[in-house]
């Protein structure tokens, strides 16, 4: 009911003004304003509460997919593929600015800022005397947060990136310039700090709080702490402000961690406590974008999903997640990637649920097939869904996030800590997972702990990113050791009989390495937004505030 609530506003939002239509803007064209928000519209604060509902999910479609995976876990080291070039490269850190994927997910940041840029202007222009100065501020404060978002993506891929604010004024000007990194993260930071200020303290929808900005505003602050750092340390001033937004989310907000992790997934618990912020998906394909199209890129076969889709046989697990995985941490890794044997009830229930194939012994190669944000069929979902278009929230953060952004926070320069804060929280995600306890922890540790909570929800490269800031030959050393490659995983013989924990094995069966270095941790330009914009290959500038 509650999720209803925000779809209701959604669809009003599409009807009345076309989103659709301009939803792979370029970032130098100027989107229509008639697909945005008429003049007339903001009559109440229902119809400007109705304005921002398209923020949540269609703007985000052409990053849902290709960058949440490709960006985020294919960089990261979790995922591989051999089979689609444009991901592929992403996991070989070979690039090409003419990459598809690549293309997408510029267009899609972008397209979020055009869209939050528009909503901003409108809103200021064309409210009513009817309308509230407290819905004003929430609808900006919303616009802010998609804004400050995305460009924290744009920069922690790209580097320095144009910061565009007025697409009507800015958006033909082919002579834009990129803006410094520092200059990126310094807008970002203040359109997050706004959202903190004008976002009401809980919701019961799933739209954004004061809590969802706070706990945004402390990882900002966590990456932006290394950046410029030339000894190795991060910046106290930040990591204090990461902790002290952190721990005013965990003491004082409404979110809560959920009791079992792999419940964290199922769409039934969709607007969960533990989301600060979740994109919300429609289970329909009309109008185009408002569906979760994960599901039919990344599940086995249609057998799973119910129909025609299903297209991700080919793609799962690296070799290097499984090798680096805790052979205890078996809660959240099946909940994440699928194993020989697994059974999951709740996908293909009228066949008595799915179970993944076990591998004959003359398998020369398999793969740990994705389970995360794997909803299964209509069947499976109260009749809701279709192809390419499922329900589920796509998670942008949850509150494990925070709690070891608050654990990082109070590590911060140190190589490790005992502080029992920290281990309170470390902890909290930790044994959640079924892992046993610890007295302390250390950087390393840490950063397994993110990779092993959050893989295939994207967050793993930004991991990275935040180390490369201030120690980039650990970073570099990270994911040049990572193992990818073909692999063959089955069950450890004598482990897979009754009341016995069972047991994997990995052989890799083509070993492969793939170097990174100072050229390659950030993203060419799409070769289309050269051609249009040739400024973007001069040295960038620091943006005037």
């Amino acid at each position: 009911m509650k999720k209803n609530i925000l779809l209701k506003y959604i669809f009003i939002f599409l009807t009345l003004c076309g989103l659709a239509s301009s939803c792979k803007t370029d970032f130098l064209e100027r989107p229509p304003l008639s697909n945005l928000t008429a003049g007339t519209f903001f009559n109440t604060d229902a119809e400007l509460l109705a304005s921002t509902g398209a923020l949540y999910n269609q703007v985000w479609a052409g990053a849902n997919g290709q960058s949440l995976l490709s960006f985020g876990d294919g960089r990261g080291g979790n995922f591989f593929t051999p089979y689609v070039a444009d991901w592929l490269q992403f996991c070989t850190f070979a690039v090409s600015n003419t990459n598809g994927a690549l293309k997408d997910s510029w267009s899609s940041f972008y397209n979020i800022i055009a869209q939050a840029n528009v909503l901003i202007s409108n809103v200021n222009s064309y409210s009513k005397p009817a309308v509230s100065v407290g819905a004003k501020r929430t609808a900006i404060g919303e616009a802010r947060y998609m804004r400050g978002l995305a460009y924290s993506y744009l920069v922690q891929n790209w580097g320095p990136v144009p910061i565009i604010t007025d697409n009507i004024k800015q958006g033909g000007d082919t002579t834009l310039t990129r803006n410094t990194v520092e200059s990126v993260w310094e807008f970002a930071i203040r359109d997050m700090q706004y959202a903190v200020a004008n976002l009401p303290v809980t919701t019961t929808n799933g739209r954004l709080t004061k809590y969802s900005a706070e706990g945004m505003l402390a990882r900002f602050y966590l990456t932006r702490a290394g950046l410029g750092s030339t000894n190795g340390q991060r910046s106290q001033a930040y990591l204090d402000s990461a902790k002290y937004y952190a721990r005013d989310v965990i003491m004082n907000s409404q979110y809560k961690l959920m009791e079992n992790y792999a419940d964290l997934f199922f769409t039934k618990n969709n607007n969960n406590p533990e989301q600060l912020f979740g994109l919300q998906w429609v289970p329909l394909r009309d109008p185009w974008g408002v569906g979760n199209t994960f599901q039919s890129q990344f599940a086995a076969n249609s057998l799973i999903t119910g129909g025609s889709d299903g297209w991700g046989g080919g793609h799962g697990a690296s070799a290097d997640y499984i090798i680096n995985l805790e052979p205890g941490d078996s809660i959240r890794r099946k909940a994440t990637y699928m194993f020989p044997g697994d059974h999951y009830p709740e996908l293909n229930k009228k066949g008595g649920g799915w179970s993944e194939p076990i591998p004959d012994a003359n398998t020369y190669a398999n793969i740990a097939h994705f389970k995360k944000y794997i909803v299964g069929s209509p069947d499976d979902n109260d009749g809701k869904g279709q192809v390419q278009a499922t329900g589920n929230n796509t998670y942008m953060q949850r509150l494990a996030d925070v709690y070891l952004i608050y654990a990082e926070a109070i590590l911060g320069n140190n190589s490790s800590t005992s502080d029992p804060e920290a281990v309170k929280y470390f902890n909290a995600v930790r044994t959640r997972a079924g892992l046993p306890a610890v007295k302390s922890f250390t950087y390393d540790q840490l950063l397994h702990e993110r990779r092993y909570e959050f893989a295939v929800e994207g967050d793993a490269w930004y991991d990275i990113v935040r180390l490369y800031y201030y120690n980039p030959t650990k970073a570099k050393a990270y994911i040049n050791a990572q193992v990818k490659g073909d692999y063959k995983l089955t069950i450890k013989p004598g482990t897979y009989a009754p009341n016995k924990a069972r047991e994997f094995q990995i052989t890799i069966v083509n070993p492969r390495n793939f170097s990174v270095n100072d050229a390659t941790i950030f993203l060419p330009y799409p070769d289309t937004e050269l051609a249009i914009a040739p400024n973007l290959r001069k040295p960038p500038v620091p943006y005037k505030f």
